[in-house]
């Protein structure tokens, strides 16, 4: 089941879903709309490795906006910093931004129980957009969970994130 706008506002009183910055403008019927933070990430090399921590290199969001290109993949992240405890937290473009041809989440909607950051959004268009910094570009929903579950936790891999987080796919490798 997905909470409504309502009871997101009331679990964000009972501290069972933090967003902060929170601000009730940014409630919808059933989600609550995150804001694009100022820089972004692009990988550098021609070709990407699964197996390795890919090189990437920053980019600043100007207040004129930023020209992103078709064929690459920008990583960026929410200003806001989430958590969860009992619900599972999912993110998904707005379909303003998407209706420009701006996919915010390619493949990595899902969180987890108990997620604890800033979310990654992994950016990619389909012909050249200018995006800005602080625009509201994704929403989050919250379902809930029933059965034995357990929290996403302090070994997670992306937990506890306030930076923009590349993919760590190279440290299952490792194993």
């Amino acid at each position: 089941m997905i909470l409504s706008g309502e009871e997101i506002v009331k679990q964000v009183d009972l501290g069972n879903i933090v967003i902060d910055p929170f601000l009730s403008s940014r409630v919808n019927p059933n989600s609550y709309n995150l804001r694009l933070a100022g820089e972004l990430l692009v990988y550098t090399g021609a070709a990407l490795d699964m197996r390795v921590n890919n090189p990437f290199r920053k980019i600043a969001i100007p207040e004129s906006g930023l020209v992103l290109e078709p064929g690459k993949v920008y990583l960026g992240r929410t200003i806001e910093h989430t958590e969860t405890r009992g619900f599972v937290p999912m993110l998904e473009g707005r379909s303003s931004v998407g209706r420009l041809g701006l996919t915010v989440h390619v493949t990595a909607g899902f969180g987890d129980v108990g997620f604890n950051g800033c979310w990654t959004l992994e950016l990619h268009c389909v012909q050249p957009i200018r995006v800005y910094a602080g625009v509201e570009i994704c929403q989050i929903y919250y379902h809930t969970i029933k059965g034995d579950w357990f929290e996403y936790g302090v070994g997670g891999k992306y937990q506890n994130a306030r930076e923009i987080q590349t993919s760590q796919l190279f440290r299952e490798f490792e194993r």
